[in-house]
């Protein structure tokens, strides 16, 4: 089955596996369909009018045949050429993370020759206000990877896209096996980790292949450090990178899992750094593997309009014996999966996830009316910790992230504290617009903090942290409740219990432990003690949790007596 063919049958059979799994499977994507009214402007069009008048296609029944771009394909180009208003790249890097098979060689490879001899730096604005672009005077083009045969699966596709094409005698290419020539001086190479002339180099354009092998033992890290830093050194900064990737195995320090948390941190604003362009497609994290229908809708979304891809096949190696469940959804489905000491996988988390799920219902402080009934859990930090505020609803075990705050990357993190006027508005803002009978915070750092928030609201609450203390729930002397509750969390976000709105922060968070084996059953923490890979916003749930259990124990809801008169926040 082609991936065309089961987009049709998915037209057949949605409504069917839906009833039976209670799945949607649509595609996943990091980027949205290129504007055509004009808003962003782009050499994309040029480009790609370059690629398909001169290049042919690599391999395949159609081999010999000119290339052309597919829906996807042409996306990317769009979006990795827009120009400002001065002509300027938005991107100063990218990242293109696809499914094994998907066609990531031969794509490369096109926009390669086109920066060798194509028009990709901007000349002048057309008569209609569209950028038009013009070669680059001096190219010089590379393609890297940490072996010599990651760089020759690109250079092959390269040159069958080129040797038989009328490009050779229109432009006088001198194609070789490991490099191109231009007449001009310009120039195609590959290099890897082990090569001494990567630094110094001025490339006008790096492709650095499948980093999700480059690793710091490989030499994958100093290469990507060098390329970067040779890029950066174009005077009009038009240089570039792509990185082609599969997803990444979380914890083992690729250069692709590096790249994705610097696309994270730039979209959360935890990162000054710019420029990043991470395109992403990949099959939601609810698919059931053992359902072959559904799985084949999966790859169709996963793959996209990669037409060549036989889904059958694929999902032949899926159940294949010797492939690993977890190598299956990062090489096929493009998921990122778990590292093996995980405390969640991602498709546990994301299968919680409620697109309609009701958003909570707040008043405006001073209103009769109440906003919706929840628990509060914190977990603070100071100077590198991060800080969590998150509630619970009490009639769903919805969870919404209130409030986090993060040490910023880079040059703003140095002498970075968190601020604990934001932290305290936070929770003021919870209880003025919110109807809180339970609140239970760790004490580390914040114990004057937590004890104000006992005084102020402690008649609020209709349930206590302890029998010492409304609010504080001091973690290193409470381990064995800790870990039972950490226990029951678990299991309430594998059946499914644990709705929220899809925060990216928190899920990270969440993702980001890893389970901890003591004496007590099996709790959660951070990656190492000195990570930088946070964990509070998911100690900020579980306390919430915890309130919420005792409230829905204790049954105190049915035994609460509104005063009359009282206005919320009061």
């Amino acid at each position: 089955m082609t991936a065309a063919e089961a987009r049709d049958s998915a037209l057949l059979t949605s409504s069917q596996a839906a009833a039976r799994k209670a799945v949607v499977v649509a595609a996943l994507t990091t980027i949205e369909a290129f504007p055509m009214d004009g808003s962003v402007r782009t050499l994309g069009w040029g480009v790609a009018a370059w690629v398909e008048e001169w290049l042919l296609q690599p391999d395949g029944d159609e081999a010999g045949s000119p290339y052309r771009l597919t829906r996807e394909q042409l996306n990317f180009v769009l979006w990795f050429y827009a120009v400002d208003s001065r002509g300027k790249f938005l991107y100063r890097r990218a990242v293109l993370r696809r499914a094994k098979g998907w066609g990531k060689s031969p794509f490369l490879g096109a926009l390669c020759l086109a920066e060798l001899a194509g028009p990709v730096r901007f000349d002048y604005w057309g008569a209609d206000g569209e950028a038009v672009g013009k070669p680059h005077p001096a190219p010089w083009v590379v393609i890297a990877g940490v072996s010599e045969t990651q760089t020759e699966n690109t250079m092959a596709a390269i040159r069958a896209m080129v040797e038989e094409s009328d490009l050779v005698d229109a432009i006088g290419l001198d194609v070789g096996k490991t490099r191109i020539f231009t007449p001009t001086g310009g120039k195609l190479t590959g290099i890897t980790s082990s090569s001494s002339t990567s630094e110094g180099a001025r490339p006008s354009m790096a492709v650095m292949d499948e980093t999700h092998h480059w690793s710091e033992s490989n030499g994958g890290h100093a290469l990507a450090r060098v390329i970067r830093r040779n890029l950066a050194k174009s005077r009009d900064g038009s240089a570039r990178a792509i990185e082609t990737t599969n997803a990444h195995a979380p914890g083992e320090d690729s250069v692709a899992e590096m790249s994705y948390l610097a696309y994270l941190a730039a979209r959360e604003g935890r990162s000054k750094a710019k420029g990043i362009l991470y395109d992403s497609r990949e099959a939601p994290g609810n698919v059931d593997l053992a359902d072959r229908p559904v799985l084949l809708l999966a790859l169709a979304a996963a793959y996209g309009d990669s037409t060549w891809v036989d889904l059958e096949r694929i999902a032949d190696e899926v159940y294949d014996p010797n492939t690993p469940p977890e190598e299956a959804r990062r090489f096929y489905l493009n998921q990122i999966t778990a590292a093996a000491d995980s405390w969640l996988a991602p498709h546990e988390y994301d299968a919680n996830e409620r697109v309609n799920l009701a958003p909570l219902k707040v008043a405006e402080p001073g209103e009769w009316r109440k906003g919706d009934t929840i628990c509060l859990g914190f977990d603070g930090g100071r100077t590198d910790d991060s800080s969590a505020v998150v509630a619970v609803r009490v009639s769903d075990g919805a969870a919404f992230l209130l409030g986090l705050w993060e040490k910023p990357d880079g040059p703003r993190g140095v002498g970075w504290e968190v601020d604990h006027d934001q932290v305290r508005d936070a929770v003021d803002n919870a209880f003025a617009t919110l109807d809180v009978i339970g609140f239970f915070s760790d004490v580390a750092y914040w114990e004057t903090t937590v004890d104000h928030w006992r005084d102020e609201y402690q008649e609020r609450l209709l349930v206590k942290a302890t029998t010492r203390h409304t609010v504080a729930w001091d973690m290193r002397s409470h381990q064995g409740d800790t870990v039972r509750a950490v226990e029951a969390l678990h299991r309430a976000f594998i059946d499914q219990e644990v709705p929220h709105d899809g925060d990216q922060r928190l899920r990270r968070h969440v993702l980001n432990a890893r389970r901890r084996p003591n004496r007590w059953g099996v709790s959660f923490g951070k990656e190492t003690r000195e990570s930088p890979k946070k964990v509070d916003a998911l100690a900020a749930l579980l306390l919430a949790r915890m309130a919420r259990s005792r409230v829905l124990a204790d049954g105190v809801l049915a035994k609460r007596r509104q005063p009359v008169g009282r206005l919320v926040g009061f």
